[in-house]
């Protein structure tokens, strides 16, 4: 992806961007935005170590998936399956796709829920809707001659898709659900990887996918006093319709608190807004939200598409992300110091929409200067919601802004900030997961039993973002080193294309085992450390984590972050050189 489209210019369209402003009022908005930086870090200098995802104890409660049945006693399984999937969600179910028209009938997915869909199995919460397109987010519309309800589509719709999907390619014959793998071990005499679960199974695999998710595992803030609190309280990704109602009708008599205004706050408030007695909004950090423009899909407009409509309209996308060669020819003479100027000019301008957008919104000054973001826009994850900014319109939501410091304690009655103590009957933790961690309740040892995250301590090495040396028959979707999207369903559908390909060449060509080469390996590396560290972008921006909690971090730990074509043909690069790129062991046959 270009730079021009990594930071996309949503002030094109407003007439203020004919006026030139001096270069000094850009400069005045970077040192404000370094100035809210530095007060974060100084405030939780510990960046990624002030968050826990081990519930237990005291915190075991937040990992109990409300939407399930307590899981009942079943046999363990002690089978083999030639293709193993760690995780249930559009990693496995494209991929799985892709495998069944391959050939691939002995096809698992092990999935923690208790159905497929991953974050949209998980995410539940009340307003719940993706930002990106339907027509370019949801996968596999071609294959389930499925089009969108809506421009924007709902979780509701989305998780359905999921279920389709699974049933179409008949992954639910030998799926197994509530469960999670624990331990992934290749067995290096039988060529096999060896998977142990929570309830006792011992699976045996030839390939093994680890699809667990870019955000799947919830995390929450260390809040000193939080298993104290009386009330009730749960995490978004585990939302309490129980308590609460289908419709929140259960809140009306209810004072609830939410910690955090992030991208499943910013969807929830609004409808908590509408239901509760009162409502807390504590935020640290404010998101950049903007308007979505959402309709239902045109009947028409969607009997008038072709097969293929999808694939082409992907196809579209991509090329719309490359300069033509007369841009090319203009953007030559200009150095490189102007271009980041440039960039960095048009992005503060359409953050500086935003903050217009919601000095027009919110009629109180103050709560409407707590809503403005100071950052450079996609520091943070970009949020939209038409209701967010008009929620705190309403009398009975109150917006708690902690200047960057955040809620540090909880007493038995509520939050306290600043000495004072907001006594609420709820308490929702809107504090988001894990992010692109690799195995995440797995322990995955390879060849000579190193773990796959001893091996990254001393920085992370694949090739691709899917495959690391010393890990045969292994795959990765959605971790580091791979290109990243906004629509991640791009890369996911890439990466499952590419993985499905891996495994066809090895069982057409009586390949047993395929590994990456250390030679390999080591050129995607330098390709990653090559293509990142351009600019300070990442150390100027505000703590989140897009760029580890403001941590320090080496610079092959990231996305690869050369253009989204590049990526592409990188991928089709590898397979072209299959041969040079992996070591083969011979079929077992």
């Amino acid at each position: 992806m270009s730079q021009r489209k990594e930071t996309p210019d949503t002030h094109s369209t407003d007439p203020r961007r004919k006026t030139r402003k001096k270069q000094s009022y850009y400069d005045d908005i970077k040192e404000k935005f370094a100035g809210e930086r530095d007060l974060r870090l100084d405030y939780r200098p510990e960046g990624r170590e002030q968050y826990t995802s081990e519930f237990e104890g005291d915190l075991e409660k937040y990992a109990i998936d409300p939407n399930a049945q307590e899981s009942t006693p079943r046999p363990a399984f002690n089978d083999t399956v030639e293709v193993l999937f760690i995780g249930g969600g559009f990693s496995a179910l494209l991929t799985s796709a892709r495998l069944r028209q391959a050939g691939v009938e002995s096809i698992r997915i092990v999935e923690r829920g208790a159905d497929v869909g991953g974050t949209w199995y998980w995410n539940r919460y009340p307003g719940v809707a993706c930002d990106v397109v339907a027509y370019d987010y949801l996968p596999l519309l071609d294959e389930m001659g499925y089009v969108p309800t809506r421009h924007y589509a709902k979780g509701d719709e989305i998780y359905a898709h999921c279920q389709a999907i699974a049933r179409k390619y008949d992954l639910y014959q030998l799926g197994v659900f509530q469960t999670t793998v624990t331990s992934t071990v290749w067995d290096e005499d039988e060529e096999m990887w060896h998977l142990r679960t929570d309830r006792g199974d011992h699976m045996k695999a030839r390939f093994v996918i680890c699809a667990n998710g870019t955000l799947s595992k919830p995390k929450l803030s260390k809040i000193s006093g939080m298993t104290s609190f009386a009330g009730h309280s749960f995490h978004t990704s585990r939302w309490d319709y129980t308590y609460t109602g289908a419709d929140l009708s259960k809140l009306s008599d209810k004072v609830v608190g939410i910690i955090g205004t992030g991208a499943s706050a910013v969807q929830a408030i609004p409808r908590l807004g509408a239901a509760a007695k009162e409502l807390y909004v504590f935020q640290r950090t404010p998101s950049s939200v903007d308007i979505k423009k959402d309709w239902p899909t045109n009947p028409d407009w969607a009997g008038s598409l072709e097969p293929g409509w999808q694939a082409k309209r992907r196809e579209r996308a991509l090329r719309a992300t490359e300069f033509t060669p007369e841009q090319l020819a203009q953007r030559a003479p200009i150095s490189r110091e102007e271009k980041i100027r440039r960039q960095e000019n048009a992005n503060i301008d359409a953050m500086m929409r935003i903050h217009a957008k919601i000095d027009e919104i919110v009629k109180h000054p103050k709560t409407a200067d707590s809503l403005k973001p100071w950052y450079m826009l996609m520091c943070k994850r970009p949020c939209f919601d038409n209701d967010y900014l008009p929620a705190f319109n309403q009398p009975n939501v109150h917006l708690i802004d902690t200047h960057g410091k955040g809620i540090t304690e909880i007493t038995r009655d509520g939050p306290v900030f600043e000495d004072q103590t907001y006594p609420v009957d709820t308490l929702i933790y809107a504090t988001g997961f894990e992010v692109q961690k690799t195995g995440i309740y797995n322990q995955i040892r390879g060849e000579g039993g190193i773990d796959l995250n001893a091996k990254f301590e001393h920085g992370v090495r694949t090739m691709l973002g899917i495959h690391s040396h010393g890990y045969p028959n292994f795959f990765v979707m959605g971790g580091y080193q791979a290109s990243f999207r906004f629509n991640l369903t791009d890369v996911l559908q890439i990466q499952g294309d590419h993985i499905a390909a891996c495994i066809d060449y090895a069982r057409k060509n009586d390949h047993h085992t395929m590994n990456v080469t250390p030679e390999a390996e080591e050129w995607w590396v330098q390709e990653v450390i090559a293509n990142r560290g351009k600019t300070t972008r990442s150390e100027d921006c505000t703590p989140g984590y897009y760029n580890h909690e403001g941590e320090g971090q080496r610079r092959q730990d990231g996305n690869y972050n050369g253009s989204y074509p590049a990526y592409i043909a990188h991928t089709k690069d590898v397979l072209e050189k299959i041969e040079e790129n992996f070591s083969f062991s011979p079929s077992h046959d």
